[in-house]
């Protein structure tokens, strides 16, 4: 994994917009109503050489596919995996339950199947897919590094409850083994890998949120560990992973702080550990690394642009987030990336406008060059 050595890189999260067409498409599939097969693997493929092509145009240094052929980050995993088919259970965001005349006036409760069932692979496939799709697209183009995203063992046991196994630990072993198998191809094909992590923060809130911070924290280790045995075999300086609280537009009022989790967090393989750095909730937290010594063999990529609104931030304001962070870890140890995903879940009406998605990439490539002016 390349350390900016002359100036700050920059990167995002992994998803981005897919246009109109291809998300009609992946939307219909969820509602039951899939396309014909073909007709949608090929506007997956030109899709992803779409999208490489306008994150070059954008100046982002370290590129993906941008889950161009997912439904969502982690909820793709139903139509490559078997064993979830359980009956629907509801999620909710807990943090608007302390107000409950908002939540009354929005829609904040999904339905994702249980697992009911043993884990295998059905459609390893589609991981295929998604690899020569990208390698076709990064021909003839100039960027410095490209990786590829894949659910963590963690992230979807939290979307997806457990109704087979004993108990959490086994479910989310068995997860790790079966994810291996996509993590190793993934790195064979020689992009770096990032790891979807969001449960070592997210679920405080919206899963665990009756558990003291100390049992929360067993979790977390307990994921943190089963990420570690399932990316064994890879080295870290290959791997990136990255943690959120929810990429929503909410109260975030019971969000875990970042300095009760990053103990926990730095012990994960991955050399990269990208999380939220820019939405009012967590911009603060750079503060952290006052206290907390980033290891010699890591490198922070915090969010430095919002994923949940429309505002497009000045870049004078991102370069004063990136040097923030690099005048306390280091700035060859900070890569600029997103808060979250533009698109994290295929959708014809998406949170952030494409055109505004776009936008905010570049400022923050004008923002990464104004820091590195101040930092070199």
């Amino acid at each position: 994994m390349k350390r900016g050595s002359k100036r700050i890189l920059t990167t995002h999260t992994g998803s981005l917009p897919r246009p109109m067409n291809l998300a009609e498409m992946l939307e219909a599939s969820v509602e039951g109503n899939p396309p014909e097969p073909a007709k949608l693997a090929a506007r997956a493929h030109s899709a992803v050489a779409e999208i490489v092509a306008r994150q070059v145009g954008s100046r982002v240094d370290v590129v993906s596919d941008g889950e161009q052929s997912k439904v969502g980050y982690s909820t793709y995993i139903m139509d490559r995996l078997t064993g979830f088919e359980g009956k629907l259970v509801p999620s909710l965001r807990v943090d608007w339950l302390d107000f409950p005349q908002a939540a009354a006036r929005r829609s904040l409760i999904g339905h994702r199947p249980s697992c009911n069932g043993p884990i295998e692979w059905k459609d390893m496939k589609a991981v295929q897919r998604d690899i020569f799709n990208f390698k076709e697209a990064l021909i003839g183009v100039a960027h410095e590094e490209a990786f590829m995203t894949a659910a963590s063992p963690g992230v979807i046991a939290h979307f997806f409850e457990n109704d087979y196994f004993p108990n959490r630990e086994a479910y989310v072993e068995r997860l790790a083994d079966v994810m291996k198998v996509e993590y190793d191809a993934i790195h064979a094909a020689g992009f770096l890998l990032q790891v979807d992590c969001p449960d070592l923060a997210m679920s405080r809130h919206s899963r665990f949120s009756d558990l003291s911070t100390e049992e929360f924290l067993k979790i977390v280790e307990m994921h943190v560990q089963a990420l570690n045995h399932a990316v064994r075999d890879i080295p870290a300086d290959r791997m990136r992973m990255h943690l959120c609280w929810g990429n929503y537009e909410g109260p975030h009022h019971l969000d875990v702080p970042l300095k009760e989790i990053i103990g926990t967090v730095l012990k994960a393989k991955p050399m990269a550990i990208s999380f939220e750095g820019a939405n009012p909730r967590h911009e603060h937290e750079f503060a952290v690394f006052r206290d907390v010594k980033l290891p010699d063999d890591k490198i922070i990529m915090p969010g430095v642009v919002d994923t949940t609104t429309n505002f497009i931030e000045h870049p004078e304001l991102v370069a004063q987030r990136i040097i923030r962070y690099a005048e306390l870890v280091g700035r060859e140890s900070v890569i600029a990336g997103s808060d979250c995903g533009f698109s994290t879940f295929a959708r014809t009406a998406p949170t952030i406008e494409p055109e505004i998605a776009w936008a905010t990439l570049r400022t923050l490539a004008d923002g990464a060059e104004i820091a590195s002016s101040a930092l070199w």
